[in-house]
């Protein structure tokens, strides 16, 4: 597209320092590749339009003080509980060894892909969940609400987990840990301590101290009959969550600056203190079994048509795109950052963190088996959350130096819970911020609060006697196919709306090369369909809800679909408020809605403004 004497008047008004060698050439062609190119085969764009220079939000936008805040961030969100107790369990369920053929291969062709795609897309757009929709296809906008509302579904419970690895950290401070012994007020007869004490036999009745601590005395679970009666709020448990949020506000009010200061040590944490419990789990008696049990490979489940989805599913939720969240960290890189580099990185990393957390959860597990005299596939029975709050700190009450590894082992739960809550509420922040600035841009400290406030408020239900049932069901439905819908539409919108050429031509305007055919390949066909395989796959085997003894009644299940609908069905109102409220004939209202505002980038790295090319 020819730009007029007077456009380049107004750039060079705006920017003086693109006079300087090499500044003018540059935004040449950057605008050449990423203007002319693109938007000339767009539908309903004229070629004789003539650009109009608009000032951005992104002018005054917050920026990472250092590209380390940015990386910690990132890894922090994407490891978070869900490595050190989802990718264990689902690993020696689903083949031990063998199953990290498809894991791989679903990463490679899948995960990664949608990472990369979501971090490209922050960085250039440089704006949030929500109003990057107009620059890519503005009848899409409604995913960007989804987004926001799925978030706010996860920190009503998420935080809640925090709340009680909080409770289990404060009660560690103890020269005898309290879920040791059968002694106190809590236990019942079926308590069953097998730990240092000879001819104790082991039956179904059985419950271990730790699980009777986690039952009865934090949960107090067995005061509640289930959703119907799920009792009052525990107070020990509220003043842990508000301690959480206070936690989280004060790490977000003031925007990167502070969260990305904070990241440098929840984030960095969880390795030191993995690290201290994967020697601590070596040296114990039958860890050895433990780690044959998690790695022995079992071949003929990779014919399992459920392993494949395990695998894509536990690769999504541990990656995290779709969640808005590494739309909004990457918004506030510079535009030239290597955010290929980036993505391939941190996904290393996460993937990393999961297998080596395998080991340090499988060689307690081991140990365990060895003193109760059974099988480990006895003991690893558990899953989710009863992992990190049953199985395992059961065996570090049994350890030399108990009291330093539980503590520990809690603080580290809590920064790995933080960083994902920091993510989470950060793409709802910076989506509301850069979709309605006028209102809240120089108001962010009272938006947070509020946002902090609305997210305790959601939470009290997963406070109460029965709140694990609450928990257990908003973590089903409230992301689950929701979230994979979202990023199943969110891929499309891209790759085949706003066009996969468009999009290598914004990813070359920024990294200098455009990215190569295995990566176009992934994002028009392959990875869209990882994530129908797994919409699919999910919708022909609806789950049945079951926590402790207690089975969940049909209706709760159609509760928790109405939970999922309820954030989903944003995407198509919005899309018929688009089409209804633009003028035009239908072909015309069409051509409108699916055209992005095109936005041509200063690629001066430290000061980005965007000029909008209707």
């Amino acid at each position: 597209m020819p730009i007029s004497p007077s456009h380049w008047a107004c750039l060079r008004y705006r920017r003086p320092h693109l006079r300087e060698a090499g500044s003018l050439s540059d935004f040449s062609s950057v605008m050449a590749g990423s203007v002319t190119q693109q938007g000339s085969s767009h539908p309903g764009y004229s070629p004789h339009s003539v650009p109009v220079p608009v000032p951005s939000q992104t002018d005054s936008r917050d920026k990472w003080s250092k590209k380390m805040d940015f990386l910690l961030s990132v890894i922090g969100f994407a490891v978070d509980l869900g490595n050190v107790w989802r990718f264990p369990y689902i690993c020696y369920q689903n083949g031990g060894g063998a199953f990290l053929i498809p894991y791989i291969l679903m990463a490679i062709f899948g995960g990664v892909p949608l990472f990369y795609m979501e971090l490209a897309l922050g960085q250039f757009h440089r704006t949030g969940a929500i109003s990057i929709w107009k620059h890519i296809c503005p009848i899409f906008k409604g995913i960007g609400y989804a987004i926001c509302i799925i978030a706010l579904y996860v920190s009503f419970y998420y935080n809640t987990i925090i709340a009680w690895a909080l409770f289990y950290f404060y009660s560690s401070f103890s020269t005898i840990l309290p879920w040791t012994n059968c002694d106190n007020v809590w236990n019942t007869p079926n308590c069953t301590n097998y730990f240092g004490l000879n001819n104790v036999t082991w039956t179904n009745f059985s419950r271990s101290p730790a699980e009777e601590f986690y039952t009865r005395n934090v949960l107090k679970i067995h005061e509640s009959s289930g959703l119907t009666n799920v009792g009052g709020v525990r107070w020990q448990l509220m003043l842990c969550l508000f301690l959480i949020f206070t936690i989280v506000y004060f790490s977000l009010w003031k925007g990167v600056k502070t969260s990305g200061k904070v990241v440098w040590v929840t984030a960095t944490l969880p390795y030191i203190v993995l690290f201290i419990l994967l020697i601590r789990g070596a040296t114990l008696p039958g860890a050895w079994r433990g780690v044959i049990f998690y790695l022995k490979p079992q071949w003929d489940k990779l014919l399992e048509t459920s392993v494949w989805v395990d695998a894509a599913a536990q690769i999504f939720f541990s990656l995290g795109p779709g969640f808005g969240v590494l739309l909004a960290l990457s918004s506030y890189n510079p535009f030239t950052n290597n955010c290929y580099r980036d993505a391939i990185v941190t996904s290393l990393v996460n993937c990393f963190t999961s297998f080596v957390s395998g080991f340090v959860i499988f060689t307690v597990l081991g140990y365990m088996a060895e003193m109760r005299k059974v099988e480990v596939e006895e003991v690893a029975k558990d899953k989710g959350p009863s992992l990190l709050f049953i199985t395992y700190p059961e065996a570090i009450a049994n350890m030399m130096g108990s009291t330093f590894f539980a503590i520990i082992f809690f603080v580290m739960m809590i920064t790995l819970g933080l960083d994902s809550t920091f993510g989470g509420l950060e793409a709802i922040i910076t989506a509301v911020l850069d979709e309605y600035p006028e209102h809240f841009s120089h108001r962010r400290e009272l938006f947070v609060l509020g946002l902090v406030m609305v997210c305790f408020l959601g939470s009290l239900s997963t406070l109460t006697n029965g709140g694990a049932y609450v928990v257990k069901l908003l973590e089903e439905f409230g992301v689950g196919c929701s979230i994979i819908a979202i990023g199943f539409l969110e891929a499309i919108a891209v790759s085949w709306f706003y066009g996969i050429q468009r999009f290598s031509s914004d990813v070359q305007a920024m990294l200098g090369t455009a990215p190569g055919l295995f990566w176009k390949v992934c994002w028009v066909a392959i990875s869209p369909a990882f994530l129908a395989y797994i919409i699919v796959s999910s919708l022909l085997k609806p789950p049945s809800l079951t926590l402790f003894d207690y089975v969940y009644p049909d209706w709760s299940i159609t509760v928790g679909y109405i939970i999922g609908f309820s954030s989903f069905i944003w995407v198509p109102v919005y899309m018929v408020y688009k089409l209804v409220w633009t003028p035009g004939s239908l072909k015309q209202r069409l051509a409108v809605c699916l055209r992005p505002e095109r936005t041509i980038p200063d690629i001066h790295a430290d000061n980005l403004h965007m000029v909008t090319v209707p």
